[in-house]
């Protein structure tokens, strides 16, 4: 196993996230996964098997919120960064609206990348967002992926459902749709999943069909103890008796204390009903409800609004003034001071949320000596095991919530066996020293299981796995019939010469075949797979070597723009000339049909007749015998100058070889073209283009004929190097 210290790349996308300071609970977004990856981060950063770890988040500049939110970078200790990337509107978002822009996220990452000049060891998001992005980038670039959900979409909408709210509605709200396919995607790919707690492992998790029990490890997450402790002999600041005992009538009773986002998930109506249910309970105890920071209800978001509005009409409802404290503002650093006020009154900490992945607010409670009441459910079953301080209820069932709390409350030894139960189980099962030792022993574990499948299936493959592309400085790319192949003895001089430059120049094949049909050929040819293969005249990319070949599934979103397939089929029908060619060369965006030249109209007569119809395409004539319709941002060229974005490369970094019509938009433009002595007719128009050099030799030797004409990566292809 590797002792080389480790580059770890987090991605952690929404919320409100900085170091200091953490506006926890200001929304729905910004709670405890805001808070458990900054602190990872930082016990990371401290750990000696760690090199370096970045902490990739958005940027958001909004004059509606912190300046600090708009700074791309922010140091968080030893080895540590937060970096923020801009990608989407410059404003704040929640997280179900960020879906339509993470795609862009990927494409900043990759330049992020790109600049820093090294490529990260494993890739670890956090939520099903993040699963997103760091799926596309573990694909695209060859490195593991490590996932933690934090709380799954699968789960939230049963628990939703099951409280009455109607499907319809949630999915509309949440896009649990869009989020649980994102889940599962994640879960087919990821090499490591770590979870809190068993029962999220097995019952959660367990609900997904592409759920793996063997690359799952359970790690419970850490607390910082230096700032969560009993409460003492020190007075409790002034301040924060204010905040709460304000409320109070009788602000001196213990306190049903609970901490949490103004959530729906966070089951603070039925808190209410429960409290308000059982005078008995009112008469042993006040109720803190801290949820959040707000300033006007009414400009709050919508799910927000309607839980803090509905908090206040049930106050109302069961008349619980005086014996409700819903503070409005608090500082991060509060927090550990209201968690001790209640532990001095021998209050109770509640978490009565639907689910619950894991549940810091209870550790964090156990270690100021606060014994709990949690759902029975997800983390707080693990918690109450390991640190025997407290009870576990039905989230949905009031009168269990009353019961045990009412227990909890009214005896007195077992509330001191409780408090000195978690105070002791917090120190020996969940300091981050100890997380961050098992997380960095799995993550060990997991590369080193890595490089072994590497090494055994990657014999037909280019030098490495990791992909290239975000540290070479030259790409080239070349059709495949009649221009790559033809020649065998001509492929070999060029593939020995990719071989030997393969650290340095990246190799893609740009072919109006179908996947299937260019790996066929690959095979009868014996030709490594590339970097990247654009296929189906350039509707379709994608990466490789590797495991697998991955569909880079920006470029179909991009290139879905006023596309109508079943449209155009039609409109094209009985047009003379046209055949459609067999089911195996149509695709998702190409259209392909055979050509008889003789009885097909000018391809100018053709858009005319399709614009009639208000239908846009890009029609692509080739060998005077083909031709395909695109969508009009689908093309070889426009693949490369996406490419060239995507990875950062200027366009003049790319050599581009073809034989054919189809070659054409990708040979013009600022890429250094070449074209092979057996090109077709079509492209003589060509002849005399600056950056388009017609080769002396066909097929590959063309090529290196090309690569020799351009000095193309300051290698000419006859040097002593290549000898």
């Amino acid at each position: 196993m590797s002792d080389r210290p480790l580059y770890i790349l987090m991605l952690s996308l929404h919320g409100f996230i900085r170091g200091h300071d953490m506006e926890l609970g200001r929304d729905a977004d910004t709670g405890g996964q805001v808070k458990y990856a900054i602190e990872l981060v930082r016990a990371l950063g401290r750990h000696p098997a760690v090199e370096h770890i970045d902490l990739l988040t958005r940027l958001i500049d909004d004059p509606n919120v912190s300046p600090d939110y708009a700074l791309p970078e922010e140091n968080l200790g030893p080895h540590a960064k937060l970096i923020r990337l801009p990608f989407g509107p410059k404003r704040y978002l929640r997280k179900e609206t960020l879906w339509n822009y993470l795609d862009q996220m990927v494409d900043v990452t990759l330049h992020f990348l790109r600049k820093q000049g090294k490529l990260p060891d494993l890739i670890h998001s956090h939520y099903a967002d993040a699963g997103y992005v760091g799926l596309q980038l573990s694909q695209l670039l060859g490195i593991p992926l490590v996932h933690t959900g934090h709380s799954l979409g699968r789960c939230k909408r049963q628990r939703l459902l099951d409280s009455g709210r109607r499907k319809k509605t949630i999915d509309a709200q949440f896009n649990f749709s869009q989020r649980i396919n994102a889940e599962e995607a994640t879960l087919e790919h990821l090499s490591l999943l770590i979870t809190s707690t068993r029962q999220e492992s097995e019952e959660q998790y367990g609900l997904y069909e592409n759920y793996h029990a063997g690359h799952t490890v359970v790690i419970p997450p850490g607390t910082d103890t230096s700032r969560f402790s009993p409460p003492g002999r020190k007075p409790i600041g002034e301040p924060i008796h204010f905040m709460i005992d304000r409320f109070l009538h009788q602000p001196d009773k213990p306190a049903i204390l609970t901490v949490c986002r103004p959530d729906l998930r966070k089951n603070l109506h039925t808190l209410l009903a429960a409290y308000g249910s059982d005078p008995e309970l009112q008469q042993l105890a006040n109720l803190v409800i801290v949820a959040g920071n707000r300033e006007n209800i009414r400009d709050m978001e919508e799910e927000q609004r309607k839980v803090l509005t509905d908090i206040l009409l049930d106050i109302d409802y069961y008349d619980l003034y005086g014996k409700v404290a819903l503070p409005k503002q608090h500082a991060a650093g509060d927090v550990p001071f209201i968690y001790r006020l209640a532990a001095r009154r021998r209050g109770i900490f509640i978490n009565p949320a639907l689910t619950e992945p894991f549940g810091l607010t209870l550790i964090e409670a156990a270690a100021s000596g606060l014994p709990i009441v949690a759902t029975h459910d997800g983390g707080p079953n693990d918690i109450v095991k390991n640190c025997r301080n407290g009870l576990l209820v039905d989230p949905l069932d009031p009168s269990a919530i009353a019961a045990a709390l009412k227990q909890a409350l009214t005896d007195r030894e077992q509330w001191r066996k409780w408090a000195r139960n978690g105070l002791n189980g917090v120190k020996r099962h969940y300091s981050w020293q100890g997380h961050v030792n098992q997380y960095v022993k799995a993550i060990q574990r997991m590369l080193h299981r890595e490089r072994k499948s590497r090494r055994r299936g990657l014999a037909l493959t280019m030098p490495t796995a990791q992909s290239p592309l975000p540290q070479i400085e030259h790409v080239l790319i070349s059709d495949i019939d009649n221009t790559l192949v033809g020649d065998r003895e001509a492929l070999d001089e060029l593939l020995s010469w990719l071989h030997r430059h393969a650290r340095h120049i990246a190799f893609g094949l740009a072919t109006g075949r179908t996947l299937e049909s260019t790996l066929k050929v690959l095979r009868e040819w014996r030709i490594p797979i590339p970097n990247v293969l654009i296929t189906a005249v350039g509707s379709e990319i994608y990466y490789g070597p590797g495991p697998g070949l991955y569909a880079d599934t920006g470029w179909a979103k991009h290139i879905r723009y006023r596309w109508r397939r079943d449209a155009l089929a039609e409109a094209l029908r009985g047009v003379p000339g046209l055949k459609l060619q067999p089911r195996p060369n149509q695709r998702e965006f190409k259209l392909s049909y055979n050509v008889n030249a003789a009885q097909l109209p000018p391809l100018e007569e053709l858009q005319r007749h399709l614009h009639q119809h208000d239908l846009h395409a890009q029609l692509v004539y080739s060998h005077e015998a083909f031709l395909d319709v695109l969508p009009v941002r689908a093309s070889k060229g426009h693949a490369i100058r996406y490419l060239s974005y995507k990875w950062g490369l200027s366009l003049n970094q790319f050599l581009v070889a073809g034989d054919s019509g189809n070659d054409t938009e990708m040979l013009l433009g600022d890429t250094l073209g070449v074209v092979v002595s057996n090109h077709s007719p079509e492209l003589e128009i060509l002849r005399g283009r600056e950056k388009v050099y017609f080769a002396q030799r066909s097929h590959a030797r063309g090529i290196l004929d090309g690569i020799f004409h351009y000095n193309f990566a300051s290698v000419p292809p006859d040097t002593e190097e290549d000898a």
